[in-house]
């Protein structure tokens, strides 16, 4: 039965069986993203990161596969981009994604926490970074190894504050 309402509905459907069916908050959560990520248009993100770095390339996989669309671009002096983006030596991480409207991006940053951003465009935001490469953060994992960490909001004045805390249960 689910396989047909599927196919004759699509995933929207099988969204509904999981809220008839009395999922878990995160279980119908994480539905609703997935829905939403097949059925919007995928957002642009140009990423700039170096050519050998492979944890850029995980995340960007992250991203591309939760509704962005990532372009890759590897130039000469990563840091002339970051600082030409505004975004400060102590925010910076391996790469900056910096979407069409111009928010930046800054490090391992998860996919569900920039489409949150971009839905509420806070006033007064730069965008989001996540300075350093926290194990266990997207495109950072490492088996079951998990560091705590801070999304920050980087502001158009140089200040920034705590976005997302990002917490792991051992």
């Amino acid at each position: 039965m689910t396989v047909i309402i599927k196919k004759l509905y699509g995933v929207a459907a099988a969204v509904l069986l999981l809220l008839v069916a009395g999922c878990a908050d995160d279980t119908v959560a994480e539905a609703k993203l997935a829905v939403m990520a097949k059925t919007q248009t995928p957002v642009s993100l140009e990423v700039y990161k170096s050519p050998t770095c492979g944890c850029c390339s995980k995340w960007i996989d992250h991203v591309d596969a939760k509704g962005f669309k990532a372009a890759t671009h590897h130039p000469n002096d990563l840091n002339l981009v970051k600082q030409q983006f505004g975004v400060a030596p102590q925010y910076q991480s391996c790469h900056t994604g910096v979407s069409k409207e111009g928010y930046i991006f800054e490090g391992h940053v998860p996919a569900d926490i920039m489409q949150k951003f971009l839905a509420e465009k806070p006033k007064g935001a730069l965008g989001l970074a996540v300075p350093g490469m926290p194990v266990g953060s997207p495109g950072m994992e490492m088996g079951d190894r998990y560091d705590d960490y801070d999304v920050l909001l980087l502001k158009n004045d140089g200040s920034s504050s705590v976005y997302a805390r990002i917490r792991h249960q051992s």
